[in-house]
C-alpha cells in the first residue's frame, strides 16, 4: 500500500498496468483523443513487492507520532522536548516504546528519575509505528473514500 501523486496514477492507468478503483466525481483528465476520470484510488494489476517501509526514529518522527503533545500533561501549545522514559543513566534505551514527546516542565519535574518514582502518569504508552498510520501525516487532507483502503474507519 502506497499514495502517489495524481500523474503517476494517470501514467499506471494510461499504460494498463492499473486499475481504476475510486475517481473524484465530476472530475476528468483530458487530452486531444481522451478523457478519463480523475483517479483518487487505484489498483496495481501485477504485485510488486516493495522492501519493508521503515520509520526512521527521530524526533520529527517521534513528535509526528506523539500528535505534538506532551504525553504528561497533554499541552500542545508550548515547546517540546524529547524524554526518556526509563533514563539513560537507569539503561534506557533509543526506542520507540522508550521515548515520548514532553513539554520542557514536565520533562525537567521528571528529571532523572522514571514515570513512577516522579509520581507522573503517562497519556498513552508509546508504541514503535508502521508505514501506514504514517501515511494520514505525509498526505495532509485524507479523502474520505480512502478510509476502508488506509484501516481508519
Amino acid at each position: 500500500m502506497s499514495v502517489c501523486n495524481v500523474k503517476k496514477a494517470i501514467i499506471l492507468l494510461y499504460l494498463g498496468k492499473a486499475e481504476l478503483i475510486e475517481s473524484y466525481d465530476g472530475k476528468k483528465v483530458r487530452a486531444v483523443s481522451m478523457s478519463m476520470p480523475f483517479p483518487s484510488i487505484v489498483r496495481l494489476g501485477v504485485y510488486i513487492h516493495v522492501p519493508y517501509k521503515k520509520i526512521i526514529l527521530s524526533r520529527k518522527n517521534i513528535l509526528r507520532r506523539d500528535g505534538h503533545r506532551c504525553q504528561y500533561c497533554g499541552r500542545s501549545d508550548i515547546s517540546l522536548t524529547v524524554d526518556h522514559i526509563i533514563p539513560r543513566a537507569k539503561s534506557g534505551e533509543e526506542t520507540w516504546e522508550n521515548l515520548v514527546t514532553a513539554c520542557v516542565k514536565c520533562n525537567n519535574h521528571k528529571s532523572n528519575r522514571t514515570p513512577e518514582e516522579a509520581h507522573m502518569k503517562l497519556l498513552r504508552r508509546p508504541i514503535k509505528p508502521n508505514h501506514v498510520t504514517f501515511i494520514r501525516h505525509f498526505v495532509g487532507n485524507i479523502d474520505e473514500r480512502w478510509k476502508p483502503y488506509l484501516f481508519m474507519n
